[in-house]
C-alpha cells in the first residue's frame, strides 16, 4: 500500500500523536498510521482507491491540527 506523509502543525506531545493516529485509524482504507510531533509529520499507509490525501488531511484538521 502507498504511504503518504504530511506536514502537521499543532502536535506538541505524545497525546497529540495518539489523537491523530486514533482519528486516522477510524478511516476505511487506512492500514497503518504514525505521527511524530517532534518532526511535525504524519505518515499514513492507505488504499488510495478508498481514502485519498484530501480525506486524510481533513481528518487531521478535524482532530484539531493544521496540515501544511
Amino acid at each position: 500500500m502507498p504511504r503518504t506523509t504530511l506536514s502537521v502543525d499543532g502536535m506538541s506531545c505524545g497525546g497529540c500523536e495518539q489523537n491523530v493516529v486514533d482519528a486516522l485509524d477510524e478511516l476505511d482504507g487506512v492500514d497503518d498510521s504514525s505521527a511524530d510531533h517532534e518532526a511535525g509529520e504524519v505518515t499514513v499507509e492507505h488504499d488510495p482507491s478508498t481514502v485519498d490525501e484530501s480525506v486524510i488531511g481533513q481528518t487531521i484538521e478535524d482532530a484539531g491540527y493544521d496540515v501544511n
